[in-house]
């Protein structure tokens, strides 16, 4: 009981400390300056060149994904979620050990290959394993439901890469632990492949036409995430184009789907319209339905 009780006060005191850092001193390690850099300029790159030229430069829910983007990254872990995972992650290790004796989830180590190549093989095994969880998350009814969070965007742009619900975080961490566990990856690899992977989330949904030519068949791209939040799809398919920054898996597994500009197409759900549009409406409407 000890030993909880010091990793709760440790992890709310030491994120507190990590987060206060972040603000108050940039560095080129610094994920909160990161955050802003990076959404600023695809910002501007919306205001200079839009896709789709109608829709506001402040569109729609501009300001409540903004406030998504800083709650999921920062204002979660602070109220719970850093103590809480890190306690998950002691009684996991510790079960393990007892159970079986193993004290390292260390099987594969990379840390003896060229660090291009660590990185390479973090972003790919963890692209892969986020995509199988974005299927689930469409696959699933009850998880559907926290899904829905992000696909009530109804005007596209940068800051909705980041609009959606905190249970995703649960799910999309719980899933990826174990198998990226295994390879020994230090937290310096997962900031480096973390900013790479947010770049692109940022572009594929913002308000901008990014014709990558071949390079679509690998890299996920604006005008093949805009049909994943299509409001109509064929008949039979709950969603397509799940790739996070690979748009690879969809072409491999028979997801992918871009039969036309989606420039102007409707955005959402069934629905969609009278959806919650406020924030603490968001978060708690997946445990009403």
């Amino acid at each position: 009981m000890n030993d909880i009780l010091n990793i709760v006060t440790n992890a709310y005191s030491g994120y507190a400390n990590y987060l206060w850092r972040e603000i108050t001193v940039p560095s080129w390690h610094n994920y909160f300056w990161w955050l802003i850099g990076l959404s600023v300029a695809v910002w501007i790159l919306e205001l200079v060149m839009p896709w789709r030229k109608g829709q506001p430069k402040i569109r729609q829910d501009f300001w409540l994904d903004a406030w998504y983007m800083f709650f999921n990254f920062f204002v979660f872990s602070l109220i719970g979620y850093a103590a809480v995972s890190d306690v998950v992650v002691f009684m996991i290790r510790s079960g393990v050990t007892a159970v079986t004796g193993i004290t390292s989830f260390e099987w594969i180590d990379v840390r003896a290959l060229p660090g291009w190549s660590q990185l390479l093989i973090l972003f790919i095994a963890r692209d892969f394993i986020q995509w199988n969880v974005h299927r689930l998350l469409h696959a699933s009814p009850r998880l559907w439901e926290f899904h829905k969070v992000h696909h009530s965007v109804e005007q596209m742009g940068f800051a909705a890469h980041l609009r959606y619900h905190w249970m995703e975080t649960i799910v999309y961490r719980t899933i990826e632990y174990l198998p990226l566990a295994f390879f020994g990856f230090g937290l310096q690899d997962f900031f480096a492949v973390h900013i790479f992977a947010l770049t692109i989330g940022h572009l594929n949904h913002a308000n901008i036409e990014l014709p990558i030519g071949p390079l679509k068949y690998l890299f996920n791209s604006p005008q093949m995430h805009i049909w994943h939040h299509a409001k109509d799809l064929p008949a039979g398919r709950k969603s397509v184009n799940y790739g996070i920054s690979l748009s690879v898996w969809d072409w491999m597994f028979g997801q992918a789907y871009i039969p036309e500009s989606g420039r102007d197409i409707p955005l959402g759900f069934e629905g969609v319209e009278s959806y919650p549009h406020s924030f603490w409406s968001q978060l708690v409407a997946p445990f009403k339905r």
